[in-house]
């Protein structure tokens, strides 16, 4: 009973031991597998979290790029905005040279003008002589006006300013008492230039001469001559007060 036992628990132990086995075996497997699953995941992860960290600097890279190159195109506007200033200064201060050079040569040009009625052409320089002179005549040197207005007349010819500078050098000779001088400049005028409006006062001219040389009666006549050829003028007028002092 006892033997028959025994064998009994052995072979049940035996037996026990033989169905255990696989199942522990089976489980030890399960074990393996789970960790290389789990491994395999971690370095998965591992490897995702390690691009996206070198997508992440890459991208962060990229914006630094763009911010500087942002930076770059506004220095290279503000760079851009300095050279149109700077070439708008140059294109202006160019015009100016131009039309400053354009005044200077047509200073050194000819030009047409009307001076009292009078058309003709005026060399450079003819007008600041012409002034000059007058000043003289103006200032009370008349001995320098009269030198002037006589060179100006003999230098410029077909100046329009000629009829003036006729009348005005033969006040000067008036004033120095050339009277004979005075006359024959002042006819000169008269003669020339009968419409010009200094062609009256020098007529007027004309007959103080006279008068001052003692010439009354060709005085009175040269008055006469006013008052028929230039009548209802101011110079008309004049005469005819000069006229009547005379008689």
């Amino acid at each position: 009973m006892t033997s028959r036992l025994l064998k009994t628990m052995l072979c049940a132990g035996v037996l026990g031991t033989s169905l255990l086995a696989p199942m522990a075996h089976a489980g030890l497997f399960d074990d393996d597998e789970a960790r290389k699953a789990i491994l395999d995941i971690r370095s998965r992860l591992d490897g995702d979290r390690t691009r996206i960290e070198g997508l992440t600097r890459n991208v962060q890279d990229l914006m630094n790029q763009n911010q500087q190159l942002q930076r770059d195109l506004a220095a290279e506007r503000g760079q851009n905005e300095e050279l149109r200033n700077q070439l708008a200064t140059i294109q202006q201060s160019q015009k100016d040279l131009y039309s400053d050079l354009d005044g200077r040569m047509k200073k050194l040009e000819p030009q047409k003008m009307t001076v009292n009625g009078v058309e003709g052409t005026v060399q450079p320089g003819e007008k600041e002589s012409f002034d000059a002179a007058l000043n003289q005549f103006r200032n009370g040197d008349y001995k320098g006006a009269s030198a002037s207005f006589q060179n100006f007349v003999k230098r410029y010819p077909e100046s329009p300013y000629q009829p003036d500078a006729q009348f005005w050098l033969g006040n000067a000779q008036y004033a120095l008492r050339d009277y004979k001088g005075s006359n024959a400049t002042l006819q000169g005028v008269v003669t020339r230039y009968p419409t010009h409006p200094k062609a009256a006062e020098a007529m007027l001219a004309i007959a103080n001469n006279q008068a001052e040389a003692g010439q009354k009666a060709a005085a009175k006549k040269t008055l006469e001559s006013v008052i028929k050829t230039y009548a209802n003028t101011e110079s008309a007028q004049v005469a005819k007060e000069r006229l009547a002092k005379l008689r």
